[in-house]
C-alpha cells in the first residue's frame, strides 16, 4: 500500500484527490493539511510515503515545507501542485529536492500514475516538462563537480540524452541499447552524482551548463 498525504488550502480539491486516490487498491490516503506548516507535523505522524505538496498557501509555504520535511531523515518523495506550467516557485522546490511536479489540472490517471512512479524511484514526471521549467529559470551555470568526471564517456552519452528528457525506451532506441542496459548506467550515473532521480538529473545538467 502507497501511502499519501495531501496538502492543500483548498479543502474541496483536497476532496477531489483523497477520492481518487481512495479508488484505487494500492494507494490509501493518510493525512492532510491545510497548510505547510500543518504538514509538518501531518508527515511527522503519518509517515507517508508520498507527499502531493501546493507551492501557494497561508501560514507556510509549500516551498518551505518541503525544505524541512526533506531535511529529515528517510524523507518521503515530495510532489509539487501549481496552477502554472513554467512556475519559478516550482523550479526551487525541485532543485531543494522535490521529485517533480503537477498541475492541477493534470489528468486524474496521470496523477495517479505520478503517484506510483514517484514512490517506485523515478522521476515523473516528465523530465522533459522539467527541462523546459529549467530553461526558463536557470541562472548562470556553474563549473561542473570533480563527480561528473567520474563518468565514463558512455555514461555521458547516456546523461547527455536524460538530461534531454528522453525516457530510457527512447535512449535504448537511439543508442542501440537494451532498456534494462539503460536503466543500469542511469543507475549509475545517479549514484557517482549523488542525484536521487531523474528530474533531479534533469536539475543539475542546467546548473552546471552540460545541457
Amino acid at each position: 500500500m502507497i501511502r499519501v498525504v495531501l496538502v492543500d488550502d483548498q479543502a474541496l480539491f483536497r476532496a477531489g484527490i483523497r477520492m481518487l486516490v481512495a479508488s484505487q487498491p494500492d494507494l490509501e490516503v493518510v493525512g492532510e493539511a491545510g497548510d505547510g506548516r500543518e504538514a509538518l507535523h501531518v508527515v511527522r505522524t503519518t509517515r507517508p510515503d508520498v507527499v502531493m505538496m501546493d507551492i501557494r498557501m497561508p501560514v507556510m509555504d509549500g516551498i518551505t515545507a518541503t525544505a524541512e520535511i526533506l531535511a529529515q531523515p528517510d524523507p518521503p518523495r515530495i510532489v509539487m501542485l501549481t496552477t502554472f506550467d513554467l512556475d519559478e516557485a516550482a523550479a526551487r522546490a525541485i532543485r531543494q529536492g522535490a521529485s517533480g511536479f503537477l498541475l492541477k489540472d493534470a489528468d486524474p490517471e496521470f496523477l495517479l500514475a505520478a503517484i506510483r512512479t514517484v514512490h517506485a524511484g523515478s522521476s515523473v514526471i516528465a523530465a522533459s516538462a522539467t527541462r523546459e521549467l529549467f530553461a526558463h529559470f536557470t541562472d548562470a551555470p556553474k563549473p561542473a563537480p570533480a563527480a561528473y568526471g567520474s563518468l565514463t564517456d558512455r555514461e555521458r552519452e547516456i546523461f547527455a540524452l536524460a538530461a534531454r528528457g528522453l525516457s530510457n525506451a527512447e535512449i535504448a532506441g537511439r543508442e542501440y541499447l537494451s532498456e534494462a542496459t539503460v536503466k543500469t548506467h542511469i543507475s549509475r550515473i545517479l549514484a557517482k552524482l549523488s542525484l536521487r532521480d531523474r528530474v533531479q538529473l534533469v536539475v543539475f545538467a542546467f546548473e552546471h551548463g552540460l545541457t
